[in-house]
């Protein structure tokens, strides 16, 4: 498995659409994703030696951690990449196309004429003098017909040059997605081998049980949890001076902000974040892990405590690590996205099918969580 996570860290910094370009055609203009595929390329070489030398269980969850997170962003480029080959190749294809009976009377002139730029010495019905400007008129023409026949050969060269990126990509994308689930794997394998984590209890007690089998709503459950009391507390740290500054828990794009309606009109206090299916959950602070499990019909919920009087909701996970008064540091995993990437069907879509919706609370009330993360938060 270290030989694959290896190699496929060769592959993002080597196999990169943006850089890819074949001797003496025109490179693909597909830059975008260059850099995020290359930063990525760079962390997953770091979090790889970092997995190599690790010699706790803290250590190997924190280089397994880095080097899921590496590679969902290194395929997130190369996912754009694909994306954006397929819209560059239907330009240049469309521009063709949109030329393409100019284009046949351009060949047709140019297979029947020569390409030197002398004067063609042929006989004209008119005498010298006709010959002469007929090869003066040919000589001014021949330098554009020239000028749009090196234009289709670039823009067919390009359309090459196009293809066989994706074909590379797409082919590099499907090792990434299958290395990626073996990192998953042995994330998994590495937090319930852990038993170093300070908890507060072995098993659920029975007023939690209690609170979830009867509570009604995510607002209920979370004002009785955060009354509830707790034999460890949450870490130490000013979590108030983090406003602004944190990240997101999961690669994704916010879809919905804290009280815009949804298609059905329900209004709610919290951020929405599309993701990708499978994609890596972690807490964006140290906290205590209050409630982990599902929750009516959220799916897997994980209630984060990274304050006295802070409870941080992440809802819609398909699964969840970690035990509940398990105290976790900043950046650990805390669980996975629903769905599953290893579809190679969906290797070059930018699908995001799988949403996480995140809750802040103060005292048991909920607040804008928006500002407190560094994406969101209002310039």
């Amino acid at each position: 498995m270290r030989f694959r996570f290896a190699v496929l860290a060769l592959v993002f910094g080597l196999a990169l659409p943006a850089g890819a370009q074949t001797q003496g055609e025109p490179q693909a203009s597909l830059s975008g994703p260059a850099l995020p595929a290359s930063q990525a390329a760079a962390d997953l070489r770091a979090a790889i030696e970092a997995l190599k030398a690790a010699k706790t269980g803290k250590d190997r969850i924190a280089a397994l951690t880095a080097t899921i997170r590496a590679y969902e962003t290194g395929l997130g480029a190369l996912r754009e990449a694909l994306r954006g080959a397929a819209i560059r190749e239907s330009a240049v294809e469309a521009r063709l196309n949109s030329r393409r009976d100019d284009l046949s009377r351009v060949l047709g002139v140019m297979t029947g004429m020569q390409t030197d730029s002398a004067p063609l010495m042929l006989l004209h019905p008119d005498g010298p003098l006709g010959t002469v400007r007929s090869g003066m008129i040919l000589s001014a023409v021949t330098p554009a017909l020239q000028a749009q026949a090196d234009a289709l050969k670039k823009d067919l060269a390009e359309i090459k040059t196009i293809r066989s990126l994706q074909e590379e990509t797409a082919a590099t994308l499907q090792q990434g997605m299958a290395a990626v689930q073996d990192a998953r794997v042995a994330l998994a394998q590495a937090i319930q081998d852990r038993t170093d984590l300070p908890t507060r209890y072995q098993n659920d007690p029975e007023e939690l049980r209690t609170l979830s089998d009867n509570a009604d709503t995510l607002d209920a459950f979370a004002q009785g949890l955060s009354k509830m009391e707790t034999d460890v507390g949450p870490p130490r740290g000013d979590f108030g001076a983090a406003k602004g500054v944190l990240p997101l828990p999961v690669l994704g794009r916010v879809v919905r902000r804290a009280g815009e309606a949804d298609a059905a009109g329900i209004v709610r206090p919290g951020l929405l974040v599309a993701t990708r299916p499978a994609a890596l959950v972690t807490t964006p602070w140290p906290a205590t892990i209050r409630y982990r499990g599902p929750l009516l019909d959220y799916g897997n919920v994980m209630i984060l405590e990274p304050a006295s009087g802070y409870l941080l909701v992440l809802a819609g996970l398909g699964t969840v690590y970690g035990d509940t008064g398990d105290v976790v540091a900043e950046g650990m995993p805390v669980g996975l996205m629903g769905g599953s990437d290893a579809d190679p069907a969906k290797a070059g879509g930018a699908e995001r099918t799988e949403t996480l919706y995140i809750e802040l609370r103060e005292k048991g009330a909920a607040i804008d969580p928006g500002p407190w993360f560094a994406e969101t938060k209002e310039p």
